[in-house]
């Protein structure tokens, strides 16, 4: 069977097949990057076939210089299926023989690399050889070697219906706004606005940011993970681990996970009249915040104040509660919370951009840039505040991934690969009142079924979080806007967020 391949065909094999080697080398197989790319690409230019014709030489356009971990998976990964789906359609023998060539390539690149490969390299292995595994299906009939269905070309699809939701959101006031979606169709991945106010670029599709509240998410997995390991326990009065605060001895880690415990909200709450609490808007916040704060301040604060009801007798949102959970898991394993989160979560599935900051105030390159905007002496003023000390939210809120990070965590998590199914089924049997979890929400969708997921915002940065309960679609989404006091973008960020749910879970067709 004779192969036609156009020049952007070309590109596609030899970013796909390269890019594989690039992207084990910048994840540290065989010890050093450069022992890796010698490895595989000895791998590569021995390939015989059409196969070995196309990566012999370097297509004129093809780029992989200079690239992260994150931004090389970004590239390559969608480049691998599309190379399969190519190749598939006009001659299966030499998908398969490119298939081979690829896995025998990373396999030579990691060889050499003394005991066990690092959490990151075995991680990118594992997507390219996934990746490879789902795309070798036969085009439209549907099982591929792990048994996940996909359709015809599964990856590079066109999502004009994304597109526009997204630049709906950015004509509605955001300044940058990435979409990642995997689902059926393979992985699309999308930008609208841009990064930075006065600049021209969009927002980078493999860009770091705050992502806000769904930090809870992660730390609730790392408390569960503990109680899987036999050193916490869910039902146990949190005074038992952290008793220099007296805490009311009717408070539960459980009750911390779910919001049910009745601590004030360290950063204000309502009585109903609202209470303040540690200055995190305003004038006063952007000129301080550098300001360093330590968990048990933000704790002393909190019950400085009157508890907004009996433990357990209601639901209310409090960041308390999850600074708190930190300093349980720091108690009984004597190590701090980003380093159980790297033996955990991070390490296990080499999730490489994302960082547990504490008092860091840098976002990783590539990042959107977020702004807040506040009164001076009468006059309106925005600041790019992408740079703060985060500890004024602490585990409320403080952490920074990438949309793809999100979406192996939120996988990954839904999937069953973090928790046992027992605990697992308790993260995700959520109270009535506000449908909370363990660090999750449980919502219902417009097409009937259920997602799992967590958003946050923190200071002109958000980020979005949802997964089927089998973990076959997920949505993740990075937004960088110009906050304010009044939290102006709420309404904007509710429509966009539900619109998003409604075209990518309920059937599309979302409404206008």
């Amino acid at each position: 069977m004779s192969v036609t391949l156009a020049d952007q065909d070309k590109i596609t094999l030899w970013t796909a097949a390269w890019g594989a080697v690039s992207l084990m080398s910048a994840a540290g197989a065989a010890g050093s990057a450069h022992k890796a790319g010698t490895e595989g690409s000895t791998a590569l230019t021995s390939a015989t076939g059409l196969v070995g014709h196309v990566l012999a030489r370097k297509p004129k356009g093809a780029k992989l210089e200079g690239k992260s971990v994150a931004a090389l998976a970004d590239q390559v990964l969608p480049a691998l299926t599309a190379a399969m789906s190519l190749l598939r359609q006009q001659d299966p023998a030499e998908a398969d023989n490119f298939r081979r060539t690829v896995l025998v390539a990373v396999h030579a690149a990691t060889r050499p690399q003394e005991g066990e490969p690092s959490p990151t390299v075995a991680e990118m292995a594992r997507k390219i050889t996934e990746t490879l595994d789902v795309a070798s299906a036969a085009p439209g009939t549907g099982e591929a070697d792990n048994g996940v269905a996909v359709p015809e070309a599964a990856a590079g699809q066109d999502r004009p219906e994304l597109q526009k939701i997204m630049q709906e959101m950015v004509d509605s006031g955001f300044v940058g706004v990435t979409l990642r979606v995997r689902d059926e169709r393979g992985e699309w991945v999308g930008s609208a606005g841009v990064g930075e106010l006065g600049g021209t670029e969009e927002p980078p599709t493999d860009g770091h940011f705050r992502i806000g509240s769904n930090t809870k998410t992660f730390t609730a997995t790392v408390v569960l993970q503990l109680v899987a390991e036999g050193r916490i326990e869910l039902d146990t009065p949190v005074a038992g681990y952290l008793p220099e605060f007296g805490l009311d001895r009717r408070i539960t880690v459980r009750m911390l996970l779910q919001h049910t415990s009745g601590v004030f909200n360290f950063t204000g709450d309502h009585y109903p009249e609202y209470v303040p609490g540690i200055v995190y808007q305003g004038r006063e916040w952007v000129e301080g915040r550098f300001t360093t704060y330590r968990p048990e301040e933000l704790v002393r604060l909190a019950l400085s104040k009157p508890a907004r009801f009996e433990p357990g007798a209601d639901w209310s949102y409090s960041n308390t509660n999850y600074v708190l959970a930190r300093l349980v898991v720091e108690r009984v394993t004597g190590r701090s919370l980003g380093e159980e989160m790297r033996r955990l979560i991070l390490g296990p599935l080499g999730l490489s951009g994302t960082v547990v900051p504490d008092t860091s105030t840098d976002v990783p390159a590539p990042h959107p840039h977020a702004y807040y905007r506040y009164e001076e002496d009468g006059q309106e003023k925005v600041a790019d505040v992408t740079r703060q000390n985060p500890s004024w939210i602490s585990t409320g809120g403080d952490m920074i991934s990438t949309t793809a990070d999100l979406a192996t965590f939120i996988a990954a998590l839904v999937g069953g690969r973090l928790l046992p199914a027992g605990l697992l089924a308790e993260m995700f049997t959520p109270e009535p009142k506000a449908g909370y979890g363990l660090g999750v929400f449980v919502q219902d969708t417009p097409g009937g079924g259920k997602v799992i997921t967590h958003n946050g915002g923190i200071t002109g940065h958000a980020g979005l979080m949802y997964s089927t309960p089998d973990g076959g679609r997920t949505l993740t989404a990075s937004l960088n806007y110009v906050d304010d006091a009044d939290l102006s973008m709420g309404q904007a960020f509710q429509k966009a967020t539900q619109r998003l749910v409604q075209e990518v879970f309920g059937g599309g067709q979302a409404a206008n």
